[in-house]
């Protein structure tokens, strides 16, 4: 489908509607896209816990305080906890990190790989309540 409209100039032209929703539509998508990389979200798949898994909540301990998955250990990312603590942690551990919405447990995700860590980024509190099916205590 075809619009005619005047260019400043005064002479008709035509514009793709039809291309130009698709454009909009594929912008539409692709910034979804980035919202959802930019904010860490981890997938929904379930995350299954064995003896060797540790659950890691890298929020403030004020944070941790008002709620907090059963069982996890509380590693603050943004004072540094975290990093001081990663040489102390144990290689043949795995390790399972989430925070309020995904962006500190990614930031933690990346510190804890690189130190050559197994680590498995849960995203925000409800999604790792929902793929490890541990409850939310205080």
């Amino acid at each position: 489908m075809q619009t005619s409209f005047l260019r400043p100039s005064g002479r008709p032209a035509t514009r793709p509607i039809r291309r130009a929703r698709g454009i909009r539509a594929a912008l539409v998508a692709a910034t979804g896209a980035a919202a959802l990389a930019l904010t860490g979200c981890a997938s929904a798949e379930p995350i299954e816990l064995d003896s060797d898994t540790v659950v890691v909540d890298v929020r403030t301990p004020g944070e941790y305080a008002a709620g907090h998955l059963d069982g996890a250990v509380n590693l603050d990312l943004t004072s540094g906890q975290l990093a001081a603590e990663v040489p102390a942690l144990d290689p043949e551990d795995e390790y399972v990190v989430y925070c309020k919405s995904g962006n500190r447990s990614a930031q933690a995700t990346q510190i804890m790989e690189q130190a050559g860590l197994e680590v498995t980024d849960a995203g925000s509190m409800q999604q790792a309540a929902d793929a490890t099916g541990l409850p939310i205590v205080q």
